[in-house]
């Protein structure tokens, strides 16, 4: 499996090799109705198709002078699968910090509950003396 891992994520490390995947989500395609959108050679485009073909994300067949194109959704469900995995671990560790931060977020609370009030002085508050302070002089 590791071996699929890795040739479907090289093949879809590259954005035109994804573009083109998202093209034939939408059904099967002729090569030269793939190349359309890019500014590419057709011998890259083919390259492109190649390499996704060897990582079985995509089929090719012939009807007599058409070439079509079909997504094999396989190997991007083993894909899924695996980033799944990780997913549920990822998860549980941020539940597990939502838990801690609530724990602290309570402690907090208890500690500030158990201060005494002190009016921390505000900006308004010390301009408010100054000028106070000001008309005393005059």
């Amino acid at each position: 499996m590791s071996d699929h891992l890795d040739s479907t994520f090289s093949a879809l490390a590259d954005p035109t090799r994804r573009a083109i995947l998202a093209r034939l989500a939408l059904g099967e395609t002729s090569v030269k109705e793939l190349s359309e959108p890019f500014a590419i050679s057709a011998p890259s485009i083919t390259k492109h198709l190649k390499v996704l073909e060897r990582a079985g994300l995509i089929s090719r067949g012939r009807e007599a002078q058409w070439r079509p194109c079909r997504l094999e959704a396989a190997p991007l469900r083993e894909v899924a699968e695996w980033v799944e995995r990780y997913r549920r671990n990822w998860e549980y560790s941020l539940n597990k910090l939502d838990q801690y931060l609530a724990e602290l977020e309570a402690r907090t609370e208890t500690k500030s509950e158990a201060k005494p009030q002190t009016k921390s002085k505000t900006r308004n508050d010390k301009k408010e003396m100054k000028k106070d302070a000001h008309k005393k002089q005059q």
